[in-house]
């Protein structure tokens, strides 16, 4: 049963699904906070939703045995959206 997990980690679908399902809940995020006003607002999440996208493109580059290089650079993306966002949340 568990047949298809280790398959979908092994060449990278899963962690290319989980990005995929960021990037619809970053739109969804960003449709409810402009259509309605509820929510989390665009730029209070987005940077963090932002570095969790490049680890999970990283982690299938990874999976799929990509250049170091294209790894290193998604990791060094997810590392500039996170102090982006940590910028953005700063306070004092």
């Amino acid at each position: 049963m568990i047949d298809w997990l280790a398959a979908g980690f092994s060449d990278g679908r899963i962690p290319l699904l989980i990005f995929v399902l960021v990037l619809f809940e970053a739109a969804l995020l960003v449709l409810l906070w402009r259509h309605r006003g509820v929510g989390i607002a665009p730029r209070a999440i987005l940077g963090n939703l932002a570095s969790g996208a490049f680890l999970m493109l990283a982690v299938a580059a990874a999976l799929r045995e990509a250049p170091w290089w294209s790894v290193a650079a998604l990791l060094s993306l997810s590392l500039i959206a996170h102090l982006f966002d940590l910028a953005l949340r700063w306070r004092g």
